[in-house]
């Protein structure tokens, strides 16, 4: 009798066992954070191998970003797919430069959670892959420019919840700076022609560090939420790309007002 009833009590504690297990596996769910952006601002671009002058013109970003997280762990991992465009003419507007972009960034953060929770501090480590051009209109021989590179990135932010009235507010700031990475650059005087028809290489993937290419990202943004599901996010992006290798210098610092709205939701993992 005393074996019929431990098997009974047995079966009736499964599904509470199962419940206990789902309920940690809900727990166990990464929090994602995604932010969509468009912006708009000034862009300028110098690129000796094209031309000697300074062009400088509107342009367009678009920057999707990504992070996600664990409850109650400390590693944060951020994803981002930042995309931009411009048209810069030069100083005399006798010539015209078509620059585009697109560069991804993966990294992992570590967090401090301060002051109740409202004060987030982080520090950590991105990877930029970048992929672009610049087009000059008026040249007739290497008129394009490809641009290519891969950084290693030491990345910190630091965020700052507050409200005003009964409205949810958050500021963030974060930089980048790369550390090292390789660049692709012809050489001072090669053209595309020696370099992809005849395969004359010459120094073409070149090593870089913050003294050849001290480049330099930067955001400020302002959450203002509006409601359950939706959170406004606009601010400030500041990217300045330069490098100055083969005897070559090229910069292009872009300047951009980004708008845009801030989505939240858990991704459930079950365990097996």
């Amino acid at each position: 009798m005393k074996i019929c009833k431990a098997a009974i009590a047995a079966i009736m504690a499964l599904p509470i066992g199962a419940a206990a297990q789902e309920a940690d596996s809900v727990l166990s769910g990464r929090v994602t954070t995604a932010a969509y952006m468009i912006g708009a601002g000034r862009t300028r671009v110098l690129d000796t191998y094209l031309s000697q002058e300074h062009f400088a013109g509107p342009g367009f970003t678009f920057l999707a970003s990504i992070e996600r997280q664990r409850p109650g762990s400390r590693w944060l991992t951020a994803m981002q797919h930042q995309a931009n465009i411009a048209l810069a003419d030069d100083r005399a507007s006798q010539a015209s430069e078509l620059e585009g972009s697109y560069n991804f960034y993966w990294g992992r953060y570590y967090s401090w959670q301060l002051l109740s929770d409202r004060l987030t501090l982080m520090a950590g480590g991105m990877v930029d892959a970048n992929i672009g051009f610049i087009y000059n209109t008026a040249n007739g021989n290497n008129p394009a420019q490809a641009r290519l590179h891969v950084n290693i990135m030491p990345s910190a932010a630091v965020s700052y919840k507050f409200r005003i009235g009964s409205r949810r507010m958050a500021v963030r700031y974060e930089v980048q700076l790369p550390l090292v990475g390789i660049m692709f650059s012809p050489n001072y005087g090669q053209s595309y022609y020696e370099l992809f028809s005849r395969g004359d290489y010459d120094h073409n993937i070149v090593p870089t560090t913050l003294a050849s290419a001290p480049c330099f990202r930067q955001q400020l943004m302002a959450d203002v939420n509006l409601g359950r599901r939706f959170t406004l996010r606009f601010g400030y992006l500041g990217d300045y790309q330069q490098a100055r290798v083969n005897n070559l210098k090229s910069h292009v610092y872009s300047h951009r007002f980004m708008i845009g709205f801030v989505k939240r939701f858990k991704l459930i993992s079950y365990r097996p």
